[in-house]
């Protein structure tokens, strides 16, 4: 599956700063991890500080696929609205859901300011209603967080222009967010992780896996066998190949970065900013001053008719940008496009599915927060296979589709 169009600004930005060699003999382990992107990383993260013996496998260089695309805006707030969510949860389960995604947040911008060269910033993320009839849902929205603890700003119109210089009819402002380098993140932490222990292989693909009493046998393509007591598939949208049922639909998001602005407002470098139409563009910042813009989402999944919509999608994302940033003197430096996939309630899965093995588990950290979900699955996996409880197991498992 090809993940990506053009070259996303991280791989030029950051080329391949450290190698893993591909799998090269027969092995044991207590996991094996097959994805080595922002999720996989994560995991093994998790799993190796817990004492266990970690490898990572994939058939790409490490950080190459859907993370190597990714925009990576850090935010507890997921694209379903928590009014909306608890519609289809329940309120007390989808504030569950939101109140673990601000923990998330914080974890990750902890785990990330351990690893060099990322680019971890803490940012705080405006919501703008992106039509006036959207003020009422996104003030009903702000009171339902706050109720329930979780903090957050309305901003009326006059306020949103005088701190913001946008015109938009209400914005809501949370202080807890941060964005990052996932591409120099997930090489970084992969290296560190190889360097305590953990044996991390890319160009290496799982052709077949086989059962047994104590585990499971993964068969590469060069003829090895990977012994291990569990599996976590973490191989982004490539994962629903490994199950019988279709859990998500592949989308494709587009995204630029400009060349370095002149001139940057302060507020704009510690500022990520989303608005409330669906498909919605968003935007935010990087150290060197430039901006990464991205949206435009459809649902064409076919790589050749992605490419070619790359040009003018890039086009369209300045225009609009310029809409809420009049004064900003924006160069296009590098554009590219991406896949997602979107579930019907905007969730992940993590954990076993019912149709296989209980030993395989699956780290699907689909949706447009996938770095803040995979640091909650991260845990939740760890707790699975120590046979703990997790708050959130339920929630996030593959029940809840029947």
């Amino acid at each position: 599956m090809d993940l990506k169009s053009g070259y996303p600004w991280w791989i030029v930005r950051n080329g391949l700063p450290s190698q893993f060699a591909p799998l090269a003999a027969d092995g044991t382990c207590d996991v094996a991890v097959i994805g080595a992107g922002i999720t996989g990383s994560l995991v093994a993260r998790e799993l190796a500080g817990a004492g266990m013996d970690v490898v990572v496998l994939d058939r790409r260089d490490a950080g190459w696929g859907s993370t190597a695309a990714s925009t990576a805006l850090i935010q507890y707030e997921i694209d379903t609205e928590l009014a909306e969510l608890s519609r289809r949860l329940g309120e007390a389960d989808a504030v569950r859901m939101y109140r673990a995604c601000v923990a998330a947040v914080d974890e990750f911008a902890s785990i990330a300011g351990s690893v060099p060269r990322c680019g971890i910033t803490r940012a705080q993320s405006l919501y703008l209603a992106s039509r006036r009839w959207h003020a009422g849902r996104l003030r009903r929205e702000a009171e339902l967080r706050r109720r329930h603890g979780i903090e957050v700003e309305t901003l009326e119109a006059d306020a949103v222009d005088a701190r913001f210089g946008i015109d938009a009819p209400l914005g809501l402002l949370s202080a807890v967010g941060a964005s990052v380098d996932p591409y120099a993140f997930t090489r970084s932490q992969l290296a560190a992780l190889a360097r305590s222990g953990v044996r991390v292989h890319d160009r290496t693909t799982v052709v077949d896996h086989e059962p047994h009493a104590r585990g499971l046998d993964l068969r590469t393509d060069r003829g090895h066998r990977l012994r291990c007591r569990h599996v976590i598939v973490a191989c982004g949208y490539e994962s629903q190949a490994w199950i019988p049922q279709r859990v998500a639909a592949n989308r494709s998001s587009y995204a630029l970065v400009t060349e370095p602005l002149r001139s940057m407002p302060a507020w704009l470098a510690r500022t990520m900013i989303w608005e409330s139409a669906r498909p919605y563009l968003y935007v935010r910042a990087t150290r060197d001053h430039r901006l990464v813009i991205g949206g435009e989402d459809d649902r064409i999944d076919i790589p050749l008719r992605r490419d070619a919509r790359v040009p003018g999608k890039a086009a369209t994302l300045l225009r609009r940008l310029a809409r809420w940033l009049p004064d900003l003197e924006l160069e296009p430096g590098f554009a590219w496009a991406g896949t997602f996939a979107e579930t019907a309630d905007g969730l992940p899965f993590f954990g076993p599915h019912p149709a296989l093995d209980r030993r395989i588990l699956f780290a699907m950290a689909y949706g447009g927060n996938g770095i803040v979900y995979s640091v909650i699955g991260a845990g939740l996996l760890r707790a699975t296979i120590e046979r703990r409880r997790h708050p959130l197991r339920r929630l996030l498992s593959f029940d809840r589709i029947g």
